[in-house]
């Protein structure tokens, strides 16, 4: 991962969600809590990453650091 990735949990209808978002690749990746894929989109814009990150905050998520641990925020 680098810099420009991002990682964010929110619950969702009793389940952990969990999203990576890649502001450089312009990927963005949304994870169940079994870490089955859900959902891969490529080729967005920064601003786009951008809308999608606000809407990610509105259902309650958090980022997480590099080095946080995600249970840390549950």
């Amino acid at each position: 991962m680098t810099n420009n990735t991002q990682i964010w949990i929110w619950l969702q209808n009793g389940s952990i969600m969990k999203a990576i978002l890649d502001k450089e690749e312009g990927i963005l990746r949304i994870f169940n809590e079994n870490d089955n894929l859900l959902l891969k989109r490529t080729g967005l814009s920064k601003h786009l990453i951008k809308q999608i990150e606000v809407c990610i905050i509105r259902y309650g998520a958090k980022r997480l650091d590099a080095h946080e641990e995600p249970f840390k925020f549950l």
